[in-house]
C-alpha cells in the first residue's frame, strides 16, 4: 500500500488488536515516516461519542495551548483578526480565548458546543479567518492531506497539536499515544512527514513551543523561534493585562440577542 501522505511505498511494522477486537496492520511510509493502520473500517463504532473516556487531559490542555497561544497571537495579529478553533469539542478553548480577548469562534459538526454558545461557525457560512486551531485532531484524520487542504481554505495559517511517533518506532503496548483500544487514533507522525505535507502544500512548518504550525503567511522562522522564547517565560501573564477580556461584553451581546 501506498503512503497516504507522499505516495512513497509503505513497510508493516507490526499487527495489531484494534477496539481488541479488529486484527490489523500497521504500516510505515519508508520515505516520510507516516505510520496508519492498513484497513481502516471501525470509525462509526469508535465515534459513538465524539470525545473518548480516557481523554483525562482535555480540560488541561485546553489551558495550556490558551497561554501558549496568547503570545503568538498578539504579536503577529491584528486586534479585530477573527480566529476559528476547528474540531473545538466542547466549546472550552473558544471560551477561554475570548476570555482573554481573541476573537474565536468555533466549528465541529460531530460534538456539542456547551461552553461557546453563540460563537458557532456552519459549514456552508464559514467565512475566511486570519488563524485556525485545531487541537489533538490530526491523530484522527483518515486523508490528513484533505483535511488540512480543507484547513486552509478557511485560514492561512494552522497551529495544531499532536504526539510525534518516537524513532524507533514503539511496538504496540509501548506508547500510550496510539489508543488502539478505542480506535479513534489513525495517524501517526513524524517531523519529516509535516515537512512533506508542507512541500506538498507549498507552506512553511514550524514549531512552536509545544504546538506545530503551518503557514501561508508572512510569518518568518526568526519571529516564530522569538515568540515561542516568550511563552517559555510565560509572556501569556502581561497579554492577559494588556488584551480587554470579550467576556462582559459577549454576555451583553447574547441577552440582546435572546430580547430580539
Amino acid at each position: 500500500m501506498k503512503c497516504k501522505i507522499c505516495g512513497s511505498e509503505t513497510v508493516l511494522i507490526f499487527r495489531t488488536m484494534i477496539r481488541r477486537k479488529y486484527e490489523t496492520s500497521i504500516l510505515r511510509c519508508s520515505e516520510c515516516g507516516y505510520v496508519f493502520p492498513e484497513n481502516v473500517h471501525w470509525l462509526a463504532e469508535a465515534y459513538t461519542s465524539a470525545i473518548n473516556e480516557s481523554d483525562t487531559g482535555l480540560l488541561d490542555r485546553n489551558r495550556t495551548f490558551s497561554n501558549q497561544l496568547s503570545t503568538l497571537l498578539y504579536f503577529c495579529f491584528k486586534e479585530n483578526d477573527a480566529f476559528l478553533d476547528y474540531a473545538g469539542g466542547y466549546g472550552v478553548f473558544t471560551r477561554l480565548m475570548r476570555d482573554i480577548g481573541f476573537n474565536f469562534y468555533y466549528y465541529d459538526p460531530y460534538c456539542e458546543n456547551i461552553f461557546a454558545k453563540g460563537f458557532d461557525r456552519k459549514e456552508n457560512t464559514m467565512g475566511k479567518f486570519d488563524l485556525l486551531t485545531s487541537f489533538e485532531t490530526f491523530e484522527h484524520f483518515e486523508n490528513p492531506l484533505e483535511e488540512l487542504q480543507k484547513m486552509f481554505g478557511l485560514a492561512g495559517t494552522i497551529v495544531f497539536s499532536t504526539v510525534t511517533i518516537p524513532e524507533p518506532v514503539p511496538s504496540p503496548d509501548n506508547w500510550w499515544y496510539y489508543g488502539f483500544q478505542h480506535g479513534q487514533h489513525i495517524s501517526f507522525y513524524t517531523e519529516t512527514t509535516f515537512l512533506k505535507m508542507a512541500e506538498l502544500l507549498h507552506c512553511r512548518f514550524y514549531k512552536y513551543h509545544g504546538l506545530f504550525l503551518f503557514t501561508k503567511s508572512n510569518i518568518s522562522y526568526s519571529k516564530i523561534s522569538l515568540l515561542s522564547l516568550l511563552s517559555r517565560f510565560r509572556f501569556s501573564i502581561f497579554v492577559r493585562i494588556l488584551k480587554k477580556s470579550l467576556t462582559i461584553s459577549d454576555h451583553k451581546m447574547l441577552l440582546n440577542r435572546h430580547k430580539e
